[in-house]
Protein backbone atom coordinates (compact mmCIF):
# COMPACT_ATOMS: atom_id res chain seq x y z
CA UNK A 1 0.00 0.00 0.00
CA UNK A 2 1.35 3.40 -0.94
CA UNK A 3 2.25 6.23 1.42
CA UNK A 4 -0.71 7.50 3.38
CA UNK A 5 -1.28 10.03 6.10
CA UNK A 6 -2.72 8.55 9.33
CA UNK A 7 -6.20 9.78 10.14
CA UNK A 8 -5.19 10.70 13.68
CA UNK A 9 -2.02 12.65 12.78
CA UNK A 10 -1.94 15.63 15.16
CA UNK A 11 0.37 17.68 12.98
CA UNK A 12 -2.14 18.76 10.40
CA UNK A 13 -0.43 21.79 8.89
CA UNK A 14 -3.54 23.53 7.65
CA UNK A 15 -5.32 23.35 10.98
CA UNK A 16 -2.24 24.52 12.85
CA UNK A 17 -1.61 27.50 10.58
CA UNK A 18 -5.22 28.63 10.85
CA UNK A 19 -5.18 28.30 14.61
CA UNK A 20 -1.88 30.11 15.04
CA UNK A 21 -3.16 33.01 12.94
CA UNK A 22 -6.48 33.39 14.75
CA UNK A 23 -5.43 32.57 18.32
CA UNK A 24 -1.84 33.77 18.53
CA UNK A 25 -2.23 35.57 21.88
CA UNK A 26 -3.90 32.60 23.56
CA UNK A 27 -1.32 30.23 22.11
CA UNK A 28 1.57 32.40 23.27
CA UNK A 29 0.13 32.66 26.78
CA UNK A 30 -0.31 28.91 27.15
CA UNK A 31 3.15 28.12 25.82
CA UNK A 32 4.82 30.84 27.87
CA UNK A 33 3.25 29.46 31.07
CA UNK A 34 4.26 25.96 29.98
CA UNK A 35 7.88 27.04 29.55
CA UNK A 36 7.97 28.69 33.00
CA UNK A 37 6.43 25.65 34.71
CA UNK A 38 8.69 23.28 32.77
CA UNK A 39 11.82 25.16 33.81
CA UNK A 40 10.77 24.87 37.46
CA UNK A 41 10.11 21.18 36.91
CA UNK A 42 13.50 20.69 35.29
CA UNK A 43 15.17 22.16 38.36
CA UNK A 44 13.14 19.93 40.71
CA UNK A 45 13.80 16.74 38.77
CA UNK A 46 17.47 17.64 38.40
CA UNK A 47 17.75 17.94 42.20
CA UNK A 48 16.07 14.54 42.63
CA UNK A 49 18.40 12.97 40.05
CA UNK A 50 21.45 14.53 41.70
CA UNK A 51 20.49 13.38 45.19
CA UNK A 52 19.48 9.84 44.22
CA UNK A 53 22.54 9.37 42.01
CA UNK A 54 25.29 10.70 44.25
CA UNK A 55 24.03 11.28 47.80
CA UNK A 56 21.33 8.76 48.74
CA UNK A 57 21.72 5.01 48.99
CA UNK A 58 19.34 3.52 46.43
CA UNK A 59 16.82 0.86 47.41
CA UNK A 60 14.06 -1.05 45.62
CA UNK A 61 11.70 1.93 45.51
CA UNK A 62 14.12 4.78 44.93
CA UNK A 63 15.43 3.07 41.77
CA UNK A 64 12.00 3.53 40.20
CA UNK A 65 11.83 7.10 41.50
CA UNK A 66 15.20 7.80 39.87
CA UNK A 67 14.01 6.46 36.51
CA UNK A 68 10.72 8.34 36.82
CA UNK A 69 12.70 11.55 37.34
CA UNK A 70 14.69 10.78 34.17
CA UNK A 71 11.46 10.29 32.19
CA UNK A 72 9.94 13.50 33.59
CA UNK A 73 13.13 15.44 32.87
CA UNK A 74 13.11 14.25 29.25
CA UNK A 75 9.43 15.10 28.83
CA UNK A 76 9.98 18.62 30.16
CA UNK A 77 12.90 19.20 27.81
CA UNK A 78 10.74 18.25 24.81
CA UNK A 79 7.86 20.41 26.05
CA UNK A 80 10.15 23.43 26.39
CA UNK A 81 11.46 22.97 22.85
CA UNK A 82 7.94 22.54 21.48
CA UNK A 83 6.58 25.57 23.35
CA UNK A 84 9.47 27.75 22.20
CA UNK A 85 8.80 26.64 18.63
CA UNK A 86 5.19 27.76 19.02
CA UNK A 87 6.08 31.10 20.64
CA UNK A 88 8.77 31.97 18.09
CA UNK A 89 6.80 30.40 15.20
CA UNK A 90 9.76 28.32 14.12
CA UNK A 91 9.84 25.55 11.53
CA UNK A 92 8.05 22.34 12.53
CA UNK A 93 10.27 20.00 10.53
CA UNK A 94 11.54 18.35 13.74
CA UNK A 95 8.14 18.14 15.41
CA UNK A 96 7.55 14.49 14.48
CA UNK A 97 10.92 13.43 15.88
CA UNK A 98 10.24 15.34 19.10
CA UNK A 99 6.83 13.69 19.28
CA UNK A 100 8.41 10.22 19.16
CA UNK A 101 10.89 11.11 21.90
CA UNK A 102 8.09 12.62 23.97
CA UNK A 103 5.93 9.51 23.61
CA UNK A 104 8.94 7.39 24.60
CA UNK A 105 9.45 9.39 27.79
CA UNK A 106 5.71 9.46 28.51
CA UNK A 107 5.38 5.67 28.22
CA UNK A 108 8.50 5.14 30.33
CA UNK A 109 7.18 7.43 33.07
CA UNK A 110 3.85 5.60 33.08
CA UNK A 111 5.69 2.27 33.36
CA UNK A 112 7.73 3.51 36.33
CA UNK A 113 4.59 4.68 38.16
CA UNK A 114 2.96 1.29 37.59
CA UNK A 115 6.11 -0.60 38.60
CA UNK A 116 6.56 1.26 41.89
CA UNK A 117 2.88 0.64 42.74
CA UNK A 118 3.24 -3.08 42.02
CA UNK A 119 6.45 -3.17 44.07
CA UNK A 120 4.76 -1.55 47.03
CA UNK A 121 1.70 -3.78 46.71
CA UNK A 122 3.87 -6.92 46.73
CA UNK A 123 5.77 -5.73 49.80
CA UNK A 124 2.48 -5.35 51.71
CA UNK A 125 0.45 -8.30 50.41
CA UNK A 126 3.24 -10.88 50.53
CA UNK A 127 5.81 -9.45 52.97
CA UNK A 128 7.59 -12.75 53.74
CA UNK A 129 8.23 -13.55 50.08
CA UNK A 130 9.15 -9.96 49.34
CA UNK A 131 11.73 -9.65 52.11
CA UNK A 132 13.19 -13.15 51.81
CA UNK A 133 12.70 -14.44 48.25
CA UNK A 134 12.66 -11.34 46.05
CA UNK A 135 15.58 -11.57 43.59
CA UNK A 136 18.37 -9.07 44.04
CA UNK A 137 18.55 -6.14 41.61
CA UNK A 138 14.95 -6.74 40.47
CA UNK A 139 14.22 -3.01 40.30
CA UNK A 140 17.22 -2.21 38.11
CA UNK A 141 16.50 -5.11 35.75
CA UNK A 142 12.84 -4.14 35.47
CA UNK A 143 13.74 -0.53 34.68
CA UNK A 144 16.05 -1.62 31.85
CA UNK A 145 13.37 -3.90 30.42
CA UNK A 146 10.70 -1.19 30.66
CA UNK A 147 12.87 1.44 28.96
CA UNK A 148 13.68 -1.04 26.18
CA UNK A 149 10.06 -2.06 25.70
CA UNK A 150 8.89 1.57 25.55
CA UNK A 151 11.59 2.33 22.98
CA UNK A 152 10.39 -0.54 20.80
CA UNK A 153 6.78 0.65 21.04
CA UNK A 154 7.75 4.21 20.13
CA UNK A 155 9.83 3.06 17.16
CA UNK A 156 7.00 0.78 16.05
CA UNK A 157 4.58 3.70 16.02
CA UNK A 158 7.10 6.05 14.42
CA UNK A 159 7.89 3.69 11.57
CA UNK A 160 4.30 2.62 11.00
CA UNK A 161 2.82 6.13 10.94
CA UNK A 162 5.60 7.84 8.99
CA UNK A 163 7.00 9.87 11.87
CA UNK A 164 10.52 8.58 11.17
CA UNK A 165 10.67 7.37 7.58
CA UNK A 166 7.95 9.65 6.12
CA UNK A 167 6.39 6.51 4.64
CA UNK A 168 3.35 5.31 6.54
CA UNK A 169 1.28 2.16 6.29
CA UNK A 170 -2.35 2.72 7.24
CA UNK A 171 -3.12 -0.66 8.79
CA UNK A 172 0.28 -0.96 10.42
CA UNK A 173 -0.14 2.52 11.91
CA UNK A 174 -3.60 1.72 13.26
CA UNK A 175 -2.38 -1.57 14.71
CA UNK A 176 0.57 0.16 16.40
CA UNK A 177 -1.62 2.88 17.87
CA UNK A 178 -4.13 0.28 19.07
CA UNK A 179 -1.38 -1.69 20.84
CA UNK A 180 -0.07 1.44 22.57
CA UNK A 181 -3.60 2.53 23.53
CA UNK A 182 -4.28 -0.85 25.13
CA UNK A 183 -0.89 -0.67 26.85
CA UNK A 184 -1.69 2.76 28.30
CA UNK A 185 -5.12 1.62 29.50
CA UNK A 186 -3.63 -1.38 31.30
CA UNK A 187 -0.82 0.66 32.85
CA UNK A 188 -3.31 3.32 33.94
CA UNK A 189 -5.53 0.78 35.69
CA UNK A 190 -2.64 -0.90 37.53
CA UNK A 191 -1.69 2.07 39.79
CA UNK A 192 -5.34 2.74 40.61
CA UNK A 193 -6.08 -0.89 41.50
CA UNK A 194 -2.88 -1.38 43.52
CA UNK A 195 -3.41 1.88 45.43
CA UNK A 196 -7.01 0.90 46.17
CA UNK A 197 -5.88 -2.57 47.32
CA UNK A 198 -3.36 -1.02 49.69
CA UNK A 199 -5.99 1.37 51.02
CA UNK A 200 -8.35 -1.53 51.74
CA UNK A 201 -5.49 -3.41 53.38
CA UNK A 202 -4.76 -0.40 55.59
CA UNK A 203 -8.38 0.18 56.58
CA UNK A 204 -10.01 -3.25 56.58
CA UNK A 205 -7.21 -5.81 56.71
CA UNK A 206 -7.00 -8.32 59.57
CA UNK A 207 -3.39 -7.22 60.04
CA UNK A 208 -3.61 -3.51 59.45
CA UNK A 209 -0.69 -1.90 57.69
CA UNK A 210 0.40 1.48 59.10
CA UNK A 211 0.41 4.44 56.76
CA UNK A 212 3.97 5.40 55.89
CA UNK A 213 5.44 8.36 54.06
CA UNK A 214 6.19 6.11 51.08
CA UNK A 215 2.52 5.17 50.75
CA UNK A 216 1.50 8.84 50.85
CA UNK A 217 4.14 9.67 48.24
CA UNK A 218 2.95 6.92 45.90
CA UNK A 219 -0.74 7.76 46.40
CA UNK A 220 -0.22 11.46 45.63
CA UNK A 221 1.87 10.61 42.57
CA UNK A 222 -0.93 8.38 41.25
CA UNK A 223 -3.63 11.00 41.90
CA UNK A 224 -1.66 13.74 40.13
CA UNK A 225 -0.96 11.46 37.17
CA UNK A 226 -4.63 10.51 36.78
CA UNK A 227 -5.76 14.14 36.65
CA UNK A 228 -2.79 15.71 34.84
CA UNK A 229 -0.82 13.02 33.01
CA UNK A 230 -3.44 10.53 31.84
CA UNK A 231 -5.43 13.02 29.67
CA UNK A 232 -2.42 13.32 27.36
CA UNK A 233 -2.34 9.58 26.72
CA UNK A 234 -6.12 9.46 26.17
CA UNK A 235 -6.03 12.36 23.74
CA UNK A 236 -2.86 11.40 21.91
CA UNK A 237 -3.55 7.71 21.37
CA UNK A 238 -7.34 7.39 21.60
CA UNK A 239 -9.25 10.56 20.66
CA UNK A 240 -6.97 11.35 17.73
CA UNK A 241 -8.39 8.30 15.98
CA UNK A 242 -11.74 10.08 15.49
CA UNK A 243 -11.80 12.81 12.89
CA UNK A 244 -14.87 14.60 14.26
CA UNK A 245 -13.55 14.65 17.83
CA UNK A 246 -10.18 15.91 16.64
CA UNK A 247 -11.78 18.69 14.62
CA UNK A 248 -13.82 19.84 17.61
CA UNK A 249 -11.14 19.63 20.30
CA UNK A 250 -8.02 20.56 18.39
CA UNK A 251 -6.05 22.66 19.04
CA UNK A 252 -6.92 24.64 22.17
CA UNK A 253 -7.64 21.46 24.13
CA UNK A 254 -4.30 20.07 22.95
CA UNK A 255 -2.48 23.05 24.43
CA UNK A 256 -4.29 22.63 27.76
CA UNK A 257 -3.51 18.91 27.86
CA UNK A 258 0.16 19.57 27.13
CA UNK A 259 0.23 22.07 29.97
CA UNK A 260 -1.38 19.55 32.35
CA UNK A 261 1.22 16.98 31.32
CA UNK A 262 3.90 19.53 32.13
CA UNK A 263 2.33 20.04 35.58
CA UNK A 264 2.37 16.28 36.13
CA UNK A 265 6.10 16.05 35.35
CA UNK A 266 6.82 19.00 37.65
CA UNK A 267 4.67 17.77 40.53
CA UNK A 268 6.63 14.67 41.53
CA UNK A 269 9.67 16.45 43.06
CA UNK A 270 7.31 18.80 44.88
CA UNK A 271 5.41 15.81 46.27
CA UNK A 272 8.62 14.19 47.50
CA UNK A 273 9.81 17.27 49.36
CA UNK A 274 6.38 18.14 50.76
CA UNK A 275 5.79 14.62 52.08
CA UNK A 276 9.31 14.61 53.50
CA UNK A 277 8.65 17.90 55.28
CA UNK A 278 5.52 16.70 57.11
CA UNK A 279 5.95 17.48 60.83
CA UNK A 280 9.22 19.17 59.94
CA UNK A 281 8.38 22.79 59.21
CA UNK A 282 11.95 24.03 58.90
CA UNK A 283 12.70 23.82 55.19
CA UNK A 284 16.33 24.51 54.30
CA UNK A 285 18.24 23.84 51.10
CA UNK A 286 20.81 21.76 52.94
CA UNK A 287 17.99 19.48 54.17
CA UNK A 288 16.69 18.46 50.72
CA UNK A 289 18.54 15.17 50.99
CA UNK A 290 16.86 14.44 54.32
CA UNK A 291 13.43 15.42 52.98
CA UNK A 292 13.80 13.07 50.01
CA UNK A 293 14.91 10.25 52.30
CA UNK A 294 11.87 10.81 54.52
CA UNK A 295 9.54 10.73 51.49
CA UNK A 296 10.95 7.27 50.64
CA UNK A 297 10.56 6.10 54.26
CA UNK A 298 8.60 2.84 54.49
CA UNK A 299 8.39 2.63 58.27
CA UNK A 300 5.68 4.07 60.58
CA UNK A 301 6.32 7.58 61.86
CA UNK A 302 6.73 6.47 65.46
CA UNK A 303 9.40 4.01 64.34
CA UNK A 304 11.24 6.44 62.09
CA UNK A 305 14.26 6.33 64.31
CA UNK A 306 14.60 2.58 63.76
CA UNK A 307 14.98 0.64 60.59
CA UNK A 308 11.98 -1.54 59.80
CA UNK A 309 12.08 -4.75 57.75
CA UNK A 310 11.10 -3.01 54.52
CA UNK A 311 13.79 -0.37 54.98
CA UNK A 312 16.46 -2.93 55.80
CA UNK A 313 15.46 -5.02 52.81
CA UNK A 314 15.62 -1.97 50.55
CA UNK A 315 19.04 -0.97 51.84
CA UNK A 316 20.43 -4.45 51.32
CA UNK A 317 19.39 -4.32 47.70
CA UNK A 318 21.78 -1.88 46.11
CA UNK A 319 20.07 -1.46 42.78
Amino acid sequence: MGPTTPSWNITNTVVKEAYYTENLSCLTMFNLITVIVAVVGLAGNAIVLWLLTFHIHRNAFSVYVLNLAVADFLQLCIQIVHSLECILQLDYRYFLFLLIVFMYAYLAGLCMISAINIERCLSVMWPIWYHCQRPRHTSAIMCVLLWTFCLLLSLLLGLGCGYISRVSEYYFCNTSSFIITAFIIVLSVVPFVSTLALLLKIICGSHRVPVTRLYITIALTVVVFIFCGLPLGIYLFLLQRFENVRRILFPIVWEIIVFLSCVNSCANPIIYFLVGSIRHCRFQWQSLKLLLQRAMQDTPEEESGERGPSQRSGELEND
